[in-house]
């Protein structure tokens, strides 16, 4: 504890302007930094940032929009090295602009660019966009960002689409020839091991605060979604002093280990899973039944067989992972129940198409069968961001998760040691957790989430409002994330105030709304 207090009495004592330390690549005061704040955007037409089927589909849909490469140190500790080119879009305000709001709608992996497109037409009508520009971009390593993480798993090899396959399950059974293969490939696809160290949260942090100061702001307004509330909390931990306004939604709880978040995000799906079968059982030839003793034990009897025996999916097969990967892609939102509903009645008829296509939706990949790189960009993100468990913790994992999450058992026996898919990573635990801890100078923020979000469980929007001391917004209702949406005209009118004016409800720090409230 002595060394520890020493530290800290240095880093104090060395700190610039704003809490930050004189030699922290944070620090404006550096001239190679300064030069990257500087620098003008080229902005044009976005379908040249277009990567998959998917963004030449949608793009289109916001004509105003307007696309820019911005250029940052590959590694903030050494600005005057390499470069990496992030891909950036901004669709202005319909009315006189009073700045930027940044979005990011999560991931970790998310296309910045697609995704704040999607909620720019979302939000077509709303006081938010009608006052502000709306800005987003692909994060470190994603989408149309360079260099961007390829893992080479989809490449048409066996060894690729094997591993793939096995990294797919919720606790993969690997071995240590797996997890150098796979930090390989990434390295491989991806510019190197030195890309590959430099893709996780604290730098994509680093990153929106110099496209802030390109863009003339002050200070950040900012969105964050899903992983977006972890972006944003760093964030606020690394740059508080830079902060005007932050809503965070469907918040990471920042006190959780790996396996802690694991766990409470299974269990949110397993919670998630009982309101699907209940929605279910009011419905004729329920494939769940209408017992809500059997329910579970009824959606193991459909999925568990498909470990050892596949059934056909369109040109493919679905197995036990692609099928359970289906039904938990319905628990983001009710209006997928029935889709799910219908997936488990084709498998029990000896098909797997509607699963399939769930699953496959939620992983990036296009009705085209083109892939964005959502999947290989997840994995190299959280393995920097976070601790690698070994092979006690992974074993202590698979039999919590199987104990508390029943819908995840996949029935067969896995009792043999594994490793961490991050083992052999070239930089894990960035994120430091617990993060965003004890901030000084951080204006009010406003945290929300759904009382039955599968994803992001309410409990952790509790404490990461705790821990930012900031505003809980709790939203009666099912499904991931709120803003925008248009399913809660309460709550998005609220945010907007929020955003608009720094003004929130008088009953503040704990509001409530409802869904179609």
């Amino acid at each position: 504890m002595a060394v520890i207090a020493a530290l800290a009495a240095v880093l104090t004592a060395c700190t610039a302007p704003g809490g930050v330390p004189a030699d922290d690549p944070r620090s404006t005061q550096i001239p190679a930094l300064e030069e990257f704040h500087t620098q003008e955007l080229a902005w044009g037409d976005c379908a040249e940032y277009a990567i998959t089927a998917q963004d030449e589909r949608y793009f289109p849909l916001a004509p105003e929009a307007e696309c820019a490469r911005m250029l940052v140190p590959l590694d903030y500790a050494d600005p005057e090295g390499d470069t990496a080119s992030i891909a950036v879009v901004r669709i202005p305000a319909r009315g006189e602009s009073a700045g930027s709001l940044f979005f990011n709608p999560g991931g970790p992996g998310g296309s910045g660019l697609l995704g704040t497109i999607g909620a720019s037409t979302l939000m077509a009508e709303s006081a938010v966009t009608e006052r502000f520009d709306l800005v987003g971009f692909d994060p470190r390593g994603v989408g149309a960002t360079e260099p961007a993480i390829d893992c080479k798993l989809t490449d048409g090899s066996a060894d690729g689409a094997d591993l793939l396959a096995r990294i797919g399950s919720p606790i993969p059974t690997l071995t240590e020839k797996d997890t150098k293969e796979l930090a390989d490939r990434c390295a491989e696809g991806s510019g190197g091991m030195d890309a590959l160290a430099h893709v996780g949260t604290r730098t994509t942090a680093k990153d929106m605060d110099v496209l802030r100061a390109v863009l003339g702001e002050d200070q950040l307004n900012f969105l964050g979604q899903s992983y977006g509330t972890r972006l944003g909390a760093v964030y606020a931990e690394e740059f508080p002093q830079n902060v005007r306004a932050m809503i965070l939604d469907g918040a990471f709880d920042p006190n959780l280990s790996s396996q802690e978040r694991l766990l409470a995000s299974y269990g949110g799906f397993q919670a998630s899973f009982e309101d699907l079968a209940a929605f279910c059982a009011t419905q004729t030839d329920c494939p769940l039944g209408t017992d809500p003793s059997g329910w579970t034990p009824a959606l193991q009897g459909i999925l568990q067989p498909l470990a050892d025996n596949p059934v056909p999916a369109g040109d493919t097969e679905l197995d036990f992972d692609a099928g359970l990967g289906g039904v938990l892609a319905s628990l983001y939102s009710p209006d997928l129940w029935p889709l799910a509903i219908e997936g488990l009645r084709e498998v029990q008829q000896g098909r797997g198409d509607q699963l399939l296509q769930l699953a496959t939706g939620i992983a990036g990949i296009s009705d085209e069968g083109q892939s964005s790189n959502l999947t290989d960009a997840s994995i190299a993100i959280n393995c920097v961001d976070e601790d690698p468990l070994d092979a006690d913790g992974l074993a202590h994992l698979r039999e919590d998760t199987y104990a508390q999450v029943p819908i995840m058992d996949p029935g067969t026996a896995a009792d043999e040691p594994t490793r961490d898919k991050c083992a052999d990573f070239p930089v894990t635990g960035e994120l430091r957790i617990p993060y965003a801890q004890d901030i000084e100078g951080l204006p009010s923020t406003l945290v929300i989430s759904l009382t039955g979000d599968a994803a992001t469980p309410y409990e952790g929007a509790v404490e990461l409002a705790k821990t930012l001391e900031g505003t809980l917004l709790t939203v009666q209702g099912e499904g991931h994330t709120v803003i925008g949406k248009g399913m809660s005209p309460c709550a998005d009118a609220i945010a907007a105030t929020y955003l608009l004016d720094l003004v929130l409800p008088e009953n503040a720090p704990e509001l409530t709304c409802a869904v179609n409230q």
